[in-house]
């Protein structure tokens, strides 16, 4: 003999169905706990803490059914998958048979049990004392969201197919309720995972990008265009770093980062990304801009300024100061937001990256080095100087050095 064989199901109603209790004229009790129930979703939707929904579902839950003594809430876990319990009352000994609780998710169904004798029940059913119930579902969309239940230990206990309509319906709202607090979270978090994303972006770009995303229109994939890229890097980081403690590296490169970036985010350059003491921006993507080359080299005079005022500031207070040196090139990359839709990171990648860097490497303290293609479209813009960059595999590149705007 079966553990539920010993246990009467009296009611079932689907979970599926419309189990709203019908209105009932001179029924002063039933008005009562009908209004109770229409203010329920709007109660539902006034609480902003999952655990105090959670909470006042089951105290809802006990006072509209006149012989529920206990309750119990328990929740399907978002991440994991499984039933929780989130709620009960008493707290310390919540009134739950798994028996029954797999029948009321396995079927999908409210129902009202009560004990038969004192053999085979389940074991929880016996230690608590229970001898009638409800049992309920919590069902929205299609998706059960979790089971609630009621239970008395007393034999004059009746629960009825009213009470039990009351609870399917109540069970409604608060399923609805725990959707909605789920689906909000997941929007904050997807929220707080864009936002960290854009953080590479001007403010001005960022806004762009978020109504797209907000749209649905921020997806992966890529597209090749002319850009313009700038890679900057301190000077004999290596040997200056050298016995610093690594708080102290770390305090030094966030405090010239900051003012560096700030000097690209001016120019609605993007910063791709942070390589050890280098910078690598780009100009032009990921929205196209007419302008992009000017932008890039005015971006990098910009953080030769911001490299003068960090050091003047660390001077004074006895640090160690640095100088950095920025290459520049225009050319064709494959550019655009790369990786699966949960997890977009934005990357340029080409041959025009390898040789920015080239440039970057060629650029003493202090200098900012274009490439001849970035030159033609600036050239009447600034006062540059030859410059001739030798390299061990690819022979000797041509740059010019920026010296000032014209």
């Amino acid at each position: 003999m079966s553990e539920d064989e010993n246990i009467k199901i009296s009611d079932y109603l689907d979970a599926h169905a419309d189990s709203t209790p019908a209105f009932v004229a001179d029924d002063e009790d039933r008005e009562h706990r009908l209004r109770l129930l229409y203010e329920l979703p709007l109660q539902f939707a006034g609480v902003e803490d999952l655990h105090a929904l959670f909470g006042l579902i089951l105290e809802r839950m006990v006072e509209l059914i006149p012989s529920a003594e206990r309750g119990a809430l328990l929740i399907i876990d978002p991440v994991y998958g499984k039933l929780a319990l989130r709620a009960s009352i008493p707290e310390d000994d919540p009134p739950i048979s798994r028996t029954l609780i797999q029948r009321a998710v396995g079927q999908e169904t409210g129902f009202i049990w009560s004990r038969q004798d004192e053999v085979d029940v389940s074991q929880s059913i016996r230690n608590l004392g229970m001898q009638s119930g409800m049992y309920a579902p919590l069902l929205w969309k299609g998706a059960i969201q979790g089971v609630v239940c009621v239970d008395s230990q007393h034999h004059s206990a009746v629960f009825k197919e009213d009470d039990l309509r009351f609870m399917l319906c109540v069970a409604h709202y608060a399923a609805a309720a725990v959707a909605n607090h789920f689906l909000q979270l997941d929007i904050i978090q997807n929220n707080t995972v864009l936002q960290r994303l854009l953080t590479n972006f001007s403010p001005a770009l960022r806004g762009k990008l978020l109504g797209k995303a907000r749209h649905g229109a921020l997806q992966p994939g890529g597209e090749k265009s002319n850009v313009t890229l700038l890679m900057s890097d301190i000077r004999g980081f290596t040997r200056l770093t050298e016995g610093m403690d690594s708080a102290i590296v770390v305090e030094m490169l966030n405090e010239y980062f900051s003012a560096l970036v700030e000097a690209v985010f001016e120019h609605n350059g993007t910063v791709d990304k942070f390589i050890g003491d280098a910078i690598l921006a780009v100009f032009g993507s990921p929205e196209a801009d007419d302008d992009q080359q000017v932008k890039a080299v005015n971006a990098a005079l910009a953080m030769q300024e911001a490299m003068q005022r960090v050091n003047e500031t660390r001077k004074r207070r006895g640090a160690v100061t640095c100088e950095i040196g920025i290459g520049l090139h225009y050319g064709e990359v494959l550019h655009g937001f790369i990786g699966a839709e949960e997890r977009l990171e934005f990357t340029v990648i080409g041959e025009t990256v390898n040789r920015t860097a080239r440039y970057c490497d060629g650029a003493g303290p202090g200098e900012t080095l274009i490439s001849p293609q970035l030159h033609s479209h600036v050239a009447e813009g600034y006062e540059t100087r030859p410059k001739t960059i030798p390299t061990k595999h690819e022979g000797d590149f041509d740059g010019l050095l920026v010296i000032d705007k014209r």
